[in-house]
């Protein structure tokens, strides 16, 4: 049975940096972050999905600053390929937080990725916030309410989500996992809050301990087991939704946070004989000649581009483009490029010359 073995699968360490003996929040902040994220290769070979750069920040410095602006001080991150990246780069950016690591050996879907938590949550409520969702809602509202809470979206096509049937009231009747026939399009965004935590392990628990398939233990099942067992869900609607899950959504969803955030680029910037069409972000310790930049378009620090014209692309880190002309254009980290293109997915440490060797 995988659920007697499923202390074979967890090794966490836990990092406490303040402390606050006369409060304790009751509240804990569950990221699963172990996904390969194979639709974003070639750049997740190197780099976890959480940490490709979007709108000058990356996926999952998003999603904690949302819940640590709402008061959420703890949090378990749930971590497997690539993991030491997430680690080192919470460690680094978070360090006013208490953070806890679990490892997810074995990928067996979000519902067995979260159970490996349990004995750190307790009877605390949770916070459960997907990876790769990034979405706008009323988070005060979500933490004030005395239900539990699901993030919902209306979709077009709604058999690839887990699903939500909701009535007049906004409480949700019923959950489904990707249904053939689905009774609703209200999808679930990967957004859930969860005051009956101990309900929640007992019916992960029992899901993993009869299920015959071994590969797939999804949350909404244990969900849908928990309103069987009479917890009261309400529903909220979340106004944006950014898919950061392929290069084409990824690059709307860039485009989309550039215009809310406003772009980052340093006011007298150093950047000679070049134009910059806002929105865009700069990260710090770029070199930028001869080049027209923008708009959407998100650069990772230490970069340096000469003679580029770069409109709707996302460039990581340390790379060098030269005589390059890129449009919706995603460029990983330390990655070479010299010539003329128009359409690039090209991953980290890479070096490429589009215009031949030159004399």
């Amino acid at each position: 049975m995988i659920s007697k073995q499923l202390g074979h699968h967890v090794h966490f360490t836990q990092k406490v940096l303040i402390s606050l003996p006369e409060t304790r929040n009751l509240m804990k902040a569950i990221i699963p972050v172990a996904g390969a994220g194979t639709k974003l290769r070639p750049h997740t070979y190197t780099q976890p999905k959480a940490l490709i750069p979007l709108a000058g920040r990356t996926i999952l410095n998003i999603i904690v600053d949302q819940l640590k602006e709402a008061g959420i001080t703890e949090f378990i991150f749930i971590i497997g390929y690539l993991g030491e990246k997430i680690q080192d780069y919470v460690n680094a950016n978070y360090p006013d937080l208490t953070c806890h690591f679990v490892t997810q050996n074995d990928r067996h879907g979000t519902g067995h990725a979260v159970e490996l938590t349990r004995s750190i949550v307790g009877d605390d409520d949770v916070f459960i916030v997907l990876g790769d969702t990034i979405a706008e809602y009323d988070i005060k509202e979500v933490m004030d309410s005395p239900y539990s809470m699901l993030g919902v979206k209306k979709v077009d096509d709604p058999r690839n989500f887990g699903v939500a049937e909701i009535e007049d009231d906004g409480f949700i009747s019923r959950v489904v996992e990707k249904p053939v026939i689905p009774k609703s399009n209200m999808a679930l965004v990967g957004i859930y809050k969860i005051k009956e935590s101990h309900l929640l392990y007992g019916c992960l628990e029992t899901i993993i301990s009869t299920k015959e398939d071994l590969d797939d233990f999804n949350l909404t099942d244990a969900l849908e087991c928990m309103i069987k067992q009479g917890a009261k869900f309400k529903s909220f609607k979340v106004s944006n939704w950014f898919d950061c899950g392929k290069k084409e959504t990824l690059l709307e969803s860039n485009a989309i946070l550039l215009k809310k955030f406003g772009g980052n680029v340093t006011e007298n910037n150093p950047y000679q004989n070049t134009i910059i069409i806002p929105p865009v972000s700069i990260g710090e310790g770029c070199v930028i000649k001869n080049s027209v930049i923008g708009p959407n378009v998100a650069i990772g620090e230490h970069t340096s581009i000469n003679h580029g014209i770069i409109k709707d692309s996302i460039i990581g880190a340390y790379s060098n483009l030269y005589e390059i002309v890129l449009n919706n254009s995603l460029i990983g980290n330390d990655a070479e490029v010299r010539g003329v293109s128009r359409n690039l997915n090209i991953g980290d440490n890479t070096a490429i010359d589009l215009g031949g060797s030159r004399s």
